[in-house]
C-alpha cells in the first residue's frame, strides 16, 4: 500500500510551485518511463509486480528502499487500479515514476556574437549549424508535447521557449511527448533578445504566417532556427519584427471556405517535415 505521505508528494507535483520548490516531475507508462529513464535520474517508482519483473534490469531494482535512504524508492503493487492515488490519468498505467529535473533547464546559456556553438544542453556541434524550434507563448500542454515528439522525430534537438509557454514538466506534457522528452532539449530563454542575438549571429529566423511565402517555392537552409506562436494569437509583434523568413503554409482545398488556420503542432510538423526532406 502506498502511504499518504508519498501520495501526497506525488499529487503535489501537478503544481508548477511544487515542481520547481522540489526539481520533480512526474511521468507515466511504460514507454515513458523507460525512455526517459535514460536521461533524467528516476527518485520513486510505483509499478505493479508484473512491469517491475519485466523490467527489473532497467532500474537495477532490488526491493523497496528504505524512508530517509538516498536512492531510488520502489513502491509495488498488484494491479494498476492500485497506482490511482498517484496516477495524474483517469485509467492509470503499470507504472508512474518521479524523476528529477536536469539543473541547466531553467537557465541555459546565452548566445553572445560570435559564438556560433553555444554547448546547449550538450547538443552536438550547438544548435547553430541544425535546425532549432522557438516557442512563442504555445501554452496547451498537449500541443507543447506534441511538437517535443515532432522534435525528435525530425532529429530536432533544442527547442527553446518564452517564459510564458507551458511547463515542459507539466504532467500532460510530459505524457504528450511518448518519451521524446529524453532525446530533446528545452530551454526558457528571453526568446525575444535569444533571436536577436541569433539573427545577429548570421542565423536564418523563420515563422509561418497567413501573408508569408510559400514554403514549398522557398530555397530552406539546413540551419535556422523556427519559431511558433501562441495558439490564439500567433507570433507575437516583437517576435514577428525579428522574423528573417515569413513562410506560409498553403492548403489545397477546392472548397472556397476552409479553417482559418492550422493547430499550431499540425504546423510544426508540416514546417519540419518540409525542411527535412530537402535536406534528404
Amino acid at each position: 500500500m502506498i502511504s499518504k505521505q508519498k501520495i501526497k508528494i506525488v499529487s503535489s507535483l501537478k503544481h508548477k510551485k511544487f515542481r520547481d520548490e522540489s526539481g520533480l516531475f512526474v511521468a507515466e507508462g511504460g514507454k515513458n518511463v523507460t525512455d526517459l529513464s535514460q536521461k533524467f535520474t528516476c527518485k520513486m517508482l510505483f509499478a505493479t509486480q508484473d512491469w517491475l519483473k519485466n523490467n527489473r534490469r532497467l532500474f537495477s531494482l532490488s526491493g523497496e528502499m528504505s524512508e530517509g535512504e538516498s536512492g531510488l524508492q520502489i513502491f509495488e503493487v498488484k494491479t494498476s487500479e492500485e497506482l490511482k492515488p498517484v496516477s495524474f490519468l483517469t485509467t492509470p498505467q503499470e507504472v508512474v515514476a518521479v524523476f528529477q529535473m536536469p539543473a541547466n533547464t531553467k537557465s541555459p546559456p546565452t548566445p553572445q556574437r560570435g559564438d556560433l556553438f553555444p554547448p546547449f544542453g550538450g547538443t552536438k556541434g550547438g544548435y547553430y549549424k541544425d535546425l532549432s524550434l522557438a516557442l512563442d507563448c504555445v501554452q496547451n500542454t498537449g500541443n507543447f508535447g506534441t511538437i517535443i515528439r515532432i522534435a525528435d522525430w525530425f532529429g530536432i534537438s533544442n527547442i527553446f521557449c518564452s517564459p510564458d509557454t507551458a511547463d515542459v514538466y507539466n504532467p500532460k506534457v510530459v505524457q504528450a511527448t511518448m518519451g521524446a522528452l529524453a532525446n530533446v532539449n528545452v530551454h526558457y530563454v528571453d526568446l525575444q533578445q535569444f533571436i536577436k542575438q541569433s539573427r545577429e549571429n548570421g542565423i536564418p529566423i523563420f515563422g509561418t504566417f497567413l501573408k508569408g511565402k510559400n514554403i514549398y517555392q522557398q530555397k530552406l537552409p539546413k540551419n535556422g532556427i523556427i519559431v511558433l506562436g501562441n495558439e490564439g494569437n500567433g507570433i507575437s509583434a516583437e517576435i514577428e519584427n525579428l522574423i528573417s523568413e515569413k513562410l506560409f503554409i498553403p492548403n489545397f482545398s477546392n472548397n472556397s471556405k476552409t479553417s482559418e488556420s492550422l493547430n499550431v503542432a499540425v504546423a510544426a510538423a508540416i514546417v519540419c517535415s518540409e525542411f527535412c526532406r530537402r535536406l534528404r
